[in-house]
């Protein structure tokens, strides 16, 4: 074999000069982040619930589910967010990076960062503490916490030092939910491991109170899990491991201090949270249940159950009309107080281990991993958002650790989104493998996917790989799959059926094997006429129409973990990228190895509408990316560390719209996005918008649209007529006068769309407005028709109402998008109603 050359090497200095061209191309989260890693927090007014997501903030509306803002500033991870005290139209966040920041959530604006200079763990804030808030730090020692009183300065620079920490308490636990404030800030109450320490503001004393699981006959595991203050009565709940709930009274006395329990959960107390007025106590925990305890008496109970994940964080809006939940699948539910689900936030699933990669499906460019158990996940990457969950093994998921589950472990679409294969397996020993292959066929009337065939044992062993042939001259649908029997079997759909041939099966065609090595990995040519499969560190090429053996590749360089065909222009070549850290390149035509590199590939992903291929491999420092064409081995683009964590898996997405890169260097993103995973399951990719940017224009109108009243301004900006009459759309439907859309005139931009003590006057608005509601001169409006006419026209609109009916015809548009929006109809009196509006003196707005 050829001595291979080492890639990061080769082409870093034409790369790095390219780069500077292009400096706003970089790696940025895209979603994926934990919404469930702290409490989330309602507005004043329970319109919006923010929550941590990463680096950012998070702010959703309760209504709609959208999410209208980031709040994007922080350099690490946000580990608090709460509402100022003192302006409830504000919100404090702190990070691991030090800094506490003070946003204007509405606009999304962020107002002011105070560096304390410490990693902060938890944020809390009280309405009697001016200008301070209470911050978690770590101390000098690991696992040693502190809370601390941090003074905020008040200073008009957007940076200001908060230096100055007054300590409070000691001993504490970094999570949040192990810190609560009761009666009004009079005294806080902290718990870790067996102890609960309750700290007197006023007499600055401590008394501290243990738990110790030997006095327990039982031996059931007293730990503190969490903790929560009454907010009128001096009452401490407090949640255990062993699934009791503790209600601490008279703490104030060590000697008279009492305690009573309340138990339901079989399992540890995640979260306790108290109403607003204290009239009830909310617990949740692995049950997948919320427990209401109303008057904090066992009796006196309610419950909401299958809420589908372990609740994590209980939250209560101050208005006290909704608490929400935060689940460990990565789900956050609005919850109305009589127990009713109202809004469903889902992020990206975490599960245990992505075993089916990252795939997209065809028809709606989602992005399907691996979700709940024994489920796929259908991902938007535009809004952040699960779209659904297809259930695969339907079985009920039994949450207990000890108990071995069917797995989800591979998955693939083919003919263009018509099919979806899955492969389950549950191996309680080695000897004892279940193994499941099942076929879904997509639905147009349900719009989903069902079952069509159910195959036991496809493989005598675990199947390693799987993939559709995906040619459009392919007039049979056909899958391959790749097992470490030592075999690969190719299924085809065909009619099993009567004579009416209404319904098709897959069935297997043909097995192949070579000399009983286990297969790795397959994959098809683009065309569809052949199919690679490695066999350990062989690579076999078939025939698709006679499964004829055509030729093999052996190098001798390891196992073959990754096979991929070349694109376009290169789909002569071949790429296989081995266990040992070699990537080969074989040349179909002549049947030799074109070209190696030195190269420890985990992910290598080609592009659908291009020639480039992404290779990402494992360095020292991080994760490494590669962009290169099978056709020279110079890559054409190097970044080096696009991760501190390991790269998992990779997956191109076809642009709707091509982008317009003009550095060489990024060209290789103009048709399609590469988005790539890593161990901790954070979703990145190269893009140039900042997540703020990527929101929805319908989204971001929300905060402006949804408080308006019904009145006469709030039917112009675009609510108008909702619901037309029928006859009336049936006799003017080709005769509508198109009125512009609202988010392209500059007026109702400005007054939407920009803070009202920046705008300019409301005399030179005035005008603006009015001009933009005129229809445009290629409409034939009245202006161009001759006063004499227009003195009849009003003579005659005075004698007859039908002229109110009057239409004129649609102007024809290029925009696509103008011709399904509602349009409104203008009558003769409404038009000159609108040119008397722009001849009058308007100059006495200015005056007021």
């Amino acid at each position: 074999m050829p001595e291979a050359g080492a890639w990061p090497a080769v082409g870093c200095s034409c790369v790095r000069s390219k780069m500077v061209e292009e400096e706003s191309v970089r790696v940025v989260h895209c979603g994926g982040s934990e919404l469930n890693f702290r409490r989330a927090v309602f507005s004043a007014d329970s319109k919006y619930v923010f929550c941590v997501s990463g680096d950012f903030v998070k702010v959703y509306s309760t209504a709609t589910e959208e999410c209208v803002h980031i709040l994007q500033g922080h350099r690490d991870l946000v580990s608090g967010i709460q509402l100022n005290p003192s302006n409830h139209l504000q919100l404090y966040s702190c990070s691991f990076d030090g800094t506490i920041k003070l946003w204007d959530y509405l606009d999304g604006i962020l107002i002011k960062t105070f560096l304390v200079g410490h990693k902060l763990h938890a944020l809390f804030t009280l309405t009697r503490a001016e200008d301070s808030v209470f911050v978690t730090i770590n101390k000098e020692e690991p696992d040693v916490f502190q809370l601390v009183l941090v003074k905020l300065p008040k200073s008009p620079s957007q940076e200001i030092e908060a230096k100055e920490l007054s300590f409070v308490l000691d001993y504490i636990n970094q999570s949040p939910k192990c810190i609560a404030f009761g009666r009004e800030g009079e005294y806080v109450a902290a718990v870790r491991d067996f102890y609960l320490s309750v700290y007197f503001f006023k007499k600055k004393t401590i008394s501290r109170y243990s738990l110790s699981s030997s006095k327990n006959k039982k031996h059931a595991k007293n730990n503190f899990t969490c903790v929560a203050c009454h907010p009128k009565e001096d009452c401490i709940a407090s949640g255990h491991m062993d699934g009791k709930i503790r209600l601490w009274r008279n703490f104030d006395d060590d000697r008279k201090y009492t305690y009573t329990c309340l138990h339901w959960h079989h399992d540890m107390v995640m979260d306790l949270a108290f109403s607003v007025t204290g009239a009830s106590l909310l617990s949740g925990g692995r049950e997948c249940v919320l427990v209401e305890w109303r008057d904090s008496v066992e009796k006196n109970k309610e419950f909401l159950p299958r809420l589908g994940a372990t609740i994590e964080h209980i939250s209560v809006s101050p208005a006290g009309d909704l608490l929400c939940t935060s689940h460990s699948d990565n789900k956050i539910m609005v919850i109305h107080r009589n127990l009713d689900t109202s809004a469903v936030i889902q992020g990206l699933v975490k599960d245990r281990s992505i075993l089916t990669g990252l795939m997209i499906d065809p028809r709606t460019k989602a992005l399907v991993l691996n979700g709940k158990p024994g489920h796929l996940q259908f991902y938007s990457l535009q809004s952040d958002k699960q779209l659904y969950n297809l259930d695969i093994v339907q079985q009920e998921y039994i949450n207990d650790s000890g108990l071995i589950q069917i797995e989800l472990t591979k998955a693939a679409f083919g003919s263009f989104g018509n099919w979806l294969a899955t492969v389950e397996q549950r191996e309680e020993k080695e000897s004892e493998l279940e193994l499941q292959m099942k076929l879904w066929k997509y639905n147009k009337k349900i719009q989903g996917f069902v079952l069509n065939t159910k195959i036991s044992m496809p493989h005598d062993d675990h199947i390693t790989a799987l993939c559709f042939c995906n040619a459009e001259r392919s007039e049979t649908p056909t899958l391959v799959t790749a097992g470490k029997d030592g075999h690969f079997k190719v299924w085809i759909l065909t009619d099993d059926s009567d004579i009416y041939k209404k319904a098709v099966g897959w069935t297997c065609d043909f097995v192949g094997s070579y000399h009983k090595y286990q297969a790795t990995d397959c994959c098809f040519s683009e065309d569809g006429s052949l199919l690679a499969v490695s066999f350990e560190e062989i690579v076999t090429i078939w025939d698709s129409e006679t499964w004829e053996l055509k030729c093999t590749f052996c190098q001798r360089a390891g196992k073959i973990r990754h096979l991929c065909f070349g694109r376009l222009t290169c789909s002569k070549y071949l790429l296989g990228a081995t266990e040992n850290g070699i990537l080969c390149c074989w040349n179909l035509l002549s049947c030799a190895l074109e070209w190696s590199a030195k190269l420890n590939v985990r992910v290598m992903e080609p592009d659908p509408h291009s020639e480039n291929v992404v290779a990402v491999s494992r360095s020292s420092g991080g994760s490494d990316l590669f962009v290169f064409k099978p056709s020279e081995p110079r890559p054409l683009y190097i970044q080096k560390n696009i991760s501190r964590e390991e790269v998992q898996w990779g997956v191109f997405v076809p642009r709707d719209v091509p982008d317009s890169f003009t550095s060489e260097a990024y060209q290789w993103l103009n048709r399609s996005q590469f988005y790539f995973l890593t161990k901790s399951q954070s979703l990145l990719t190269f893009s140039t918008k900042s997540p703020e940017e990527k929101l929805t224009p319908t989204s971001k109108q929300l905060l402006a649209e949804e408080s308006l009243p019904t009145t006469p301004f709030y039917f112009i900006l675009g609510k108008h007529r909702q619901q037309q009459d029928k006859k009336l759309n049936e006799t003017l439907e080709n005769e509508l006068v198109q009125l512009p859309l609202t988010e392209n005139i500059p007026a109702i931009n400005e007054l939407l769309h920009t803070p009202a003590h920046v705008l300019p006057s409301a005399s030179f608005l005035c005008s603006m407005f009015i001009n933009s509601l005129l229809l445009s001169a290629e409409t034939k409006s009245a202006e161009e028709i001759p006063n004499d006419v227009n003195m009849e026209e009003e003579k005659e609109s005075d004698d007859s109402d039908e002229e109110n009916n009057f239409t004129e015809h649609v102007q024809t548009t290029n925009n696509a998008d103008l011709e399904e929006d509602i349009v409104y109809q203008l009558s003769k009196s409404e038009e000159k109603e609108l040119r008397k509006f722009r001849k009058v003196d308007y100059s006495w707005i200015a005056a007021l």
